[in-house]
């Protein structure tokens, strides 16, 4: 009898949090053999379901089935550092017997540790060395690990388990540009069932199909991340197109009705006019009347009906249009002349040995790449002026804003408008709503508290509020701003930073977002910072 295919199963699935708010409600899904993108926006419920998956929640209601042994890669891993790598690894005990029976000890209890596994050391070291882990040491502590080694620690221990299914969420947040590669090749020879969570387009295009995640249904697409792209492009196109045609059907049923009624009052002030000259006995004219006021009501029912109809396809096909809602402002007080200096690193050493001499002219936009730990965000807030150099000097002959990883600059007891006006004091409230309504902050969303808004809203006002401060950035830095960001978000980061004219300083992992706010010059922090040719 044949195996049943390793899969995931949810049927009639719902789950609420504490709170009451529903995050999934009658929800089905069936996941086969492949690599599967999950992705959709932010507060969609995508993390939420992995950790159902996972069993890390239970829900409300229906039921979760996985076949096979699964994995999980969770997005906010914490990892003990007191933990041996072996230990973290899961092949302590193993190792342990191992040993024990090469040094004579015959215990039937370390065999049964080991089983089958007699080559755990040599997968273990074989599978670190893949992810570009070789330098740890087995018997050794996990303390002196980065966040993104600790993913990768945490990623090879799955492997090393060979499960069935195997979950991950936002598996590149805080990976420099190698260690993705390596999670890129991992993922890429993947076999069996694994389902990603994830905003990187480069870890996408590894996948077999795309599962779009929406209003608590999920749409799926064939093949990675560019055929999905091409193929909500085409879906677009053609709504917009029904979105058209519909708009001109509703108002030509307008017309048609508003002619319909002028036609039928000329003809009842005809039929009145014609009945009284001819002098028409009352029964008679009463008779006409009501004959009259049956056709007008048949017809304007007809054209009524047809309007309706009409507004309905409209309803249907607007509905059919994404409402990834777009950020169109414009920031014209950000400008900066071509000649003007921006910033000054004049033989600057900073705290981990970081050494930076670097000169900003104008408008520039600038890329900071380089590996964790190399001193990307140290130097940031150096320019910031959060820490002091220890050796030269830091010039800022403008006003800049600093975005870093963490959105920690909003006060969650204000709401958005009074956050912004805590960064642009004069303006007057009617002034900042306006513009708050340019990136997505219409009417109440507006006097949100900022505790209470999701992640990509968070990020939103957090860019209005450094965008939109008084005086103006004429130097805005970036740190990580892709981390955590759904596929929309990234887009309107994107668009909101086409119409900033400072200058502009990224650091960043996420190569495409990059390529995609027009870089001017590379920089590549290793000790030393230094112009690299366009990645």
């Amino acid at each position: 009898m044949a195996q049943p295919t390793t899969s995931i199963l949810c049927t009639d699935l719902g789950f609420d949090w504490p709170d009451g708010t529903t995050v999934l409600d009658g929800f089905h899904l069936a996941v086969g053999p492949g690599r599967t993108g999950l992705i959709g926006l932010n507060g969609a419920g995508k993390s939420t379901l992995l950790r159902l998956l996972a069993g890390e929640l239970t829900p409300a209601s229906g039921t979760v089935r996985v076949g096979g042994e699964l994995g999980y890669l969770p997005q906010d891993l914490t990892l003990d550092t007191t933990q041996r790598v072996d230990e973290a690894l899961g092949i302590r005990a193993a190792r342990e017997a191992l040993h024990a029976i090469e040094s004579g000890d015959t215990d039937e209890r370390h065999y049964a540790a080991v089983g089958d596994d007699w080559d755990v050391e040599e997968r273990a070291r074989a599978t670190l060395d893949r992810l570009g882990l070789a330098r740890l040491d087995l018997d050794r502590t996990t303390g002196e690990l980065s966040g993104g080694e600790a993913v990768l620690l945490h990623l090879a221990a799955l492997l090393l388990r060979r499960p069935d299914v195997l979950l991950l969420d936002e598996p590149t947040n805080n990976l420099d540009r190698h260690a993705r590669s390596l999670l890129y090749e991992a993922v890429a020879s993947w076999h069996g069932v694994m389902v990603i969570v994830s905003h990187d387009r480069e870890l996408l295009q590894h996948v077999d199909q795309i599962a779009d995640l929406r209003a608590g249904s999920v749409t799926w697409y064939g093949g990675n991340f560019a055929d999905y792209e091409r193929t909500v492009a085409a879906q677009q196109e053609t709504a917009e197109r029904l979105v058209r045609v519909a708009e001109a059907d509703v108002q030509r049923q307008k017309r048609d009705l508003i002619e319909a009624r002028t036609k039928l009052e000329r003809s009842a002030s005809y039929g009145k006019k014609r009945s009284e000259s001819r002098n028409d006995p009352k029964i008679i004219s009463g008779k006409l009347k009501r004959q009259a006021q049956e056709t007008a009501g048949r017809v304007r029912g007809m054209h009524t009906e047809r309007l309706t109809e009409a507004k309905e396809r409209l309803t249907a096909a607007e509905e059919a249009v994404r409402d990834d809602a777009e950020i169109r402002i414009d920031l014209p007080r950000t400008a900066v002349p071509a000649g003007r200096t921006v910033l000054n690193l004049d033989h600057v050493r900073l705290p981990y040995g970081t050494r930076a001499h670097l000169e900003l002219r104008g408008p520039e936009r600038v890329a900071l790449v380089g590996r964790n730990g190399s001193g990307k965000s140290t130097l940031l807030r150096a320019v910031a002026g959060e820490i002091g150099p220890l050796e030269g000097e830091i010039s800022t002959p403008v006003p800049l804003r600093h975005l870093p990883q963490r959105l920690d600059l909003l006060d969650d007891g204000l709401t958005v408008v009074g956050n912004v006006k805590s960064y642009a004091p004069a303006a007057d409230d009617n002034a900042i709503r306006a513009r708050l309504a340019r990136f997505q902050f219409r009417g109440g969303r507006a006097d949100q508290l900022a505790g209470t808004l999701s992640g990509g809203e968070r990020f939103r006002a957090t860019l209005a509020a450094l965008l939109l401060a008084d005086p103006p950035p004429q130097l805005l830095m970036l740190d990580e701003p892709t981390n955590n960001l759904d596929l929309a978000s990234v887009r309107q980061l994107t668009q909101a930073l086409a119409a900033y004219r400072g200058a502009l300083i990224v650091a960043s992992h996420d190569l495409p977002f990059l390529r995609g706010l027009g870089i001017t010059r590379w920089l590549e922090l290793d000790g030393e910072l230094r112009t690299i040719d366009p990645m």
